[in-house]
């Protein structure tokens, strides 16, 4: 049973990198797509579409991070707080990245027929990174009482 428990801990420290990779390459993949799709209906300004299908890679980054904080000896006493807060933390890193490359994609879709809207329509991708920025800070911070 101890070495359940262990391996446990072992996934809560590395959850947050594995699954904000996850969630950067399928959140980029969606916008990426859309990019694409856009970069055939439009003239110019492909640049722009680029950089927003590039939008969710912080993901990975807020993992990665996230995954160097938690790392330290596992024991049965710490086992059980790396795996819920790494897990969680990962969770929520995944759902933000899959849902920013889906608002990302609404953003191109939506400028190709109005550029002058580009600038507004990320609003709701920032604000999906908000929340994975509350998701990054918080795993952080409670890192920091996990023994």
């Amino acid at each position: 049973m101890s070495e359940l428990v262990l391996a446990l801990g072992w996934v809560g420290i590395f959850s947050p990198m594995a699954l904000g990779a996850v969630a950067s390459a399928v959140g980029c993949s969606i916008a990426g797509q859309a990019s694409i799709g856009a970069m055939t209906e439009t003239d110019g300004g492909y640049g722009r579409f680029v950089g927003i299908s590039a939008f969710p890679s912080t993901f990975v980054i807020y993992g990665i991070v996230i995954m160097f904080t938690l790392n330290r000896e596992v024991t049965p006493e710490n086992a059980g707080g790396l795996f819920g807060v790494g897990l969680l933390a990962g969770i929520a890193l995944l759902y933000c990245g899959i849902w920013q490359g889906r608002a990302c994609a609404a953003a191109i879709n939506a400028s190709k027929e109005k550029p002058e809207i580009f600038g507004l329509s990320l609003a709701p991708a920032a604000i999906i990174e908000g929340f994975g920025v509350f998701a990054f800070v918080f795993a952080l911070v409670i890192s920091a009482g996990i023994a």
